[in-house]
């Protein structure tokens, strides 16, 4: 391993932080999207005075966070390659791998022929649901039904997903586990990106969703820039749900989380430590449990919060450390429907000794993965442009 300027990348993604719909957005039925321009603006502001201090502010307007005079950080906006809005996609595509056919959607609930097989491997003698809805809605309806007759609730939603709902007094949740290993081996072949285990508690009437949730996630269909990190001896850390995203591929450690907070006190936890390489950490919160269900203040509350641990996370980062703040595609909770939206997404991109200095529109997710590579010494052999000489050169 050459001895590089940089020693550590710490990559946050903040799971559906969109910064404006992109040209094409109406051909998604996402025209005018704005997640982070419409929760500041309903809101009547944003406190968030480390992304201020960061750029965010300068990459556009938003009420409460005004544009710095000297952000601290280099700062853009990039938009996605990849046909679709998905966070595999959009995370695939970061690493350098963006899909040139878009995962499959099933608006209308699944083929019989899928639904079959499935039935067939897993011995389950019937399912319900089969259509596209709300998780929590969806064990509303028919959780009782799944108590008396022990068959699993199958569903989807916007996202490339097949869903398995079961009680965990009802299909432990090792059984809802295989399950959903069988569902897998399944859905490759129909380009079903995810997998997902749903498992809930409670009575009818007051039925939950635990933390079990589990993600059987469609290997990626190539090398990303995880891999080659990986092949020059350098360490990649997945924290959250990025072991998930990547069915493992190219992870050398996984630290899962069960919310932003916990995950932010990993990172910390990762920069506190000696090491090498990358700590790659996804925060789901804002898309699963805001941007999802529409709602706008939880929204908020969480970048608040999120701004707080950063501002936390910063006094740990030393002179070869790279931190990059950015998103994998919009969920504007004031959108009509709760689907994921077409939008850019931000770049943040701060060192303790690098220049801050625009980093203007760029083309594709991509430009990411070859950032990192180009940091660590390796040469980018993906689509993606590294934004590191732009960095550089501004402290010539």
């Amino acid at each position: 391993m050459a001895k590089t300027e940089i020693d550590r990348v710490f990559l946050i993604v903040l799971d559906s932080v969109g910064v404006g719909s992109l040209p094409d957005a109406a051909a998604y039925g996402d025209e005018g999207a704005d997640t982070l321009g419409h929760i500041a603006e309903r809101l009547g502001g944003l406190k968030l005075p480390h992304l201020a201090a960061f750029g965010l502010g300068n990459i556009l307007p938003l009420p409460g966070v005004p544009p710095a005079p000297a952000p601290r950080a280099s700062w853009g906006r990039m938009a996605e390659m990849a046909r679709g809005k998905d966070t595999l996609a959009g995370h695939w595509e970061m690493m350098g791998l963006p899909l040139d056919k878009p995962f499959s959607l099933f608006p209308q609930g699944f083929p019989p022929e899928l639904l079959s097989e499935f039935k067939r491997r897993t011995g389950a003698a019937g399912i319900l649901g089969n259509k596209a809805a709300s998780g929590t809605e969806i064990i509303a309806e028919l959780g009782a039904e799944h108590v008396r007759t022990g068959f699993p609730i199958v569903y989807t939603s916007a996202d490339s997903v097949f869903q398995i709902a079961a009680h965990e007094d009802v299909i432990p949740l090792v059984e809802l586990y295989e399950m959903c290993r069988q569902a897998r081996t399944l859905c490759d072949a129909w380009l079903i990106g995810r997998v997902i285990a749903r498992p809930f508690v409670g009575r009818p009437g007051n039925f939950s969703r635990t933390a079990n949730r589990r993600d059987f996630s469609m290997r990626p269909p190539g090398k990303t820039a995880l891999d080659i990190l990986q092949e020059g001896g350098w360490t990649v850390t997945g924290i959250g749900k990025i072991e998930n995203i990547f069915a493992g591929q190219g992870i050398s450690r996984s630290r899962p989380s069960h919310d932003n907070a916990e995950g932010m006190r990993l990172v910390r936890e990762e920069a506190a430590a000696a090491g090498r390489g990358l700590i790659f950490a996804n925060l789901v919160d804002f898309d699963m449990l805001y941007g999802h269900r529409n709602d706008v203040a939880g929204y908020g509350a969480a970048l608040e919060a999120f701004d707080r641990e950063l501002g936390g996370l910063l006094p740990a980062l030393g002179p070869r450390d790279l931190l990059i703040i950015t998103a994998d595609h919009g969920c504007d909770p004031t959108y009509p429907g709760t689907d994921h939206t077409r939008e850019y997404v931000p770049l943040l991109v701060y060192g303790p000794d690098l220049p801050a200095r625009p980093l203007g529109v760029r083309g594709t997710f991509a430009d990411v993965g070859a950032s990192v590579l180009d940091a660590f010494g390796l040469k980018p052999v993906f689509p993606g442009a590294s934004f590191m000489p732009e960095i550089r050169s501004a402290r010539a």
